[in-house]
């Protein structure tokens, strides 16, 4: 005697694979909308960091244009309170510091820089600040006179502040760098 398996109906059948497939499906697409999510960060951290790179590499090309300019300076008689042409004297100790001065970036209180830089949204910027007047003591004694005002025994020292833009306006820069030189 054999027996035989009943048949189901359509009626009867519970419609699994359907819903499988649909669980599938709903775990494909979470995995592909969470791809181009990612994709979509990767590419706009990459765009941020090409744009302060940039920004950065302005602030350097400034900082260059201003040691470039103290090379060629004579005197420190332009170096004022008010900062006209980007010259500067150093704020007092309980003083806002120059570089964060309201609009110093955008006027004539600082100094457009010589060589410009393709691709950014402002050309870079620099200040120059005369810190200090420093006695040169490895000569002081070979010297005639070690505290006489002549300007063969000391070495002037500037603080240059220089500020790139990257691409946009929000990637800006700022670098500062310390310069001396003797004046002949």
């Amino acid at each position: 005697m054999s027996f035989q398996q009943p048949i189901k109906h359509p009626a009867q059948q519970g419609g699994v694979a359907l819903f499988i497939s649909l669980v599938l499906l709903l775990v494909l697409t979470i995995i592909g909308v969470s791809a181009v999510q990612s994709t979509s960060m990767e590419v706009r951290m990459a765009r941020n960091d090409q744009d302060s790179l940039l920004a950065f590499q302005a602030a350097e090309s400034a900082l260059r244009d201003a040691e470039d300019f103290l090379d060629g300076i004579t005197s420190i008689a332009g170096f004022a309170d008010n900062g006209a042409n980007g010259l500067w004297t150093v704020a007092d100790f309980n003083q806002t510091p120059r570089w964060q001065t309201a609009g110093l970036w955008s006027g004539n209180q600082s100094v457009l820089a010589v060589n410009t830089v393709s691709g950014v949204a402002e050309q870079p910027r620099f200040i120059v600040e005369h810190v200090a007047s420093v006695l040169r003591e490895e000569n002081a004694y070979q010297l005639d006179d070690p505290y006489a005002t002549g300007s063969a025994d000391r070495i002037e020292m500037f603080r240059i502040t220089a500020r790139g833009v990257g691409g946009t306006a929000a990637a800006a820069v700022t670098l500062q760098s310390t310069f001396g030189r003797v004046f002949n």
